[in-house]
């Protein structure tokens, strides 16, 4: 890696027993780079935390909610890119090149193509139609491993305290900055919510809202309604 690049990866977590061992394991190369891992836990009672500990740099406790928890990992990282990863989504291999690539160039933001691991084909047309609409838009979503660089994430004062859309809002004003790196080497996301819900209602719950969201509804009412999806859908 070249001279001056320091990266900090923010994992926020909540009741991740199952899966956070696998997830951090697959980042030790990169903290054998000598870069960092920070996972963000928000109390979560399945012991999340005690199994993350030894498999990380630092271990930050903070209230619970994605955006706030992203900021207090932020606030404690030392890296010049932080690079936000969902705690069921895993980086492709040539994540820390594509990354330097990113620190030289002039671009201040970016993020990573994304497939979903189900094997069904419906979800690699999912995927497809997810990095086109970023590609076009210049917006992306958390599942897409975010990064920034150091300075200009302060300078935006982070995510914004809303318990939903956080990603859309803050990429919306990366955007308007610059545009994003893109890195088509795919980071893979779990598609449990997917296989839960099932794909079509998963699609249409999430345009609804992405809908709602432009049309000027608060965080806080699509956050209730979201909920309220989900329970709905699972019975």
């Amino acid at each position: 890696m070249s001279e001056g690049f320091a990266l900090s990866v923010i994992v926020p977590v909540w009741n991740e027993a199952d899966g956070i061992t696998a997830t951090l394991k697959a980042l030790q190369d990169i903290r054998a780079a000598g870069h960092e891992v920070l996972v963000v836990d928000a109390g979560s009672p399945d012991g999340t935390a005690d199994l993350a500990r030894p498999l990380c740099d630092r271990l930050v406790v903070s209230e619970k909610g994605r955006a706030a928890q992203m900021n207090a990992g932020a606030s404690e990282a030392r890296g010049n890119v932080f690079l936000f990863l969902h705690a069921d989504t895993r980086l492709p291999p040539s994540a820390l090149a594509d990354l330097d690539r990113f620190f030289h160039s002039r671009r201040s933001w970016g993020r990573f193509d994304v497939r979903l691991s189900g094997g069904r084909f419906l979800f690699r047309v999912i995927g497809w139609f997810m990095n086109r609409r970023s590609r076009l838009t210049g917006v992306c979503t958390g599942d897409q491993a975010l990064f920034v660089r150091r300075a200009l994430f302060e300078d935006l004062g982070g995510f914004e305290p809303i318990p939903l859309m956080e990603d859309v809002e803050f990429s919306s004003r990366l955007a308007r900055r610059s545009r994003p790196f893109c890195v088509s080497a795919p980071v893979v996301t779990d598609s449990r919510r997917w296989e839960h819900l099932g794909p079509w209602r998963t699609i249409f719950l999430m345009w609804r809202l992405r809908w709602r969201y432009w049309r000027g509804e608060s965080p806080e009412t699509l956050s209730l309604s979201y909920r309220t999806d989900v329970r709905n859908a699972r019975h």
